[in-house]
């Protein structure tokens, strides 16, 4: 399964609203130094209930708009 995100860092609380096109994630962590990025994985992992080697960052490593890969047989 793939996942088109947004990511908002340095947001006030960690949140995660599912939009038309794509799912947009506000994020406490900064972005500096992957932060924000592991914080993701953390995040999504808990959501949709996978382990967070399950959840990978295709493409946008340094970018807000991110692509994502969900793995369910890992």
């Amino acid at each position: 399964m793939i996942l088109n995100v947004k990511v908002i860092p340095n947001a006030r609380k960690n949140e995660i609203k599912k939009e038309e096109n794509c799912w947009k994630v506000h994020l406490t962590a900064a972005a500096e130094k992957g932060k924000a990025n592991k914080l993701l994985i953390k995040l999504l992992s808990q959501e949709l209930k996978l382990k967070k080697n399950q959840v990978k960052i295709v493409k946008g490593e340094k970018s807000r708009y991110k692509i994502l890969r969900i793995e369910k047989n890992v």
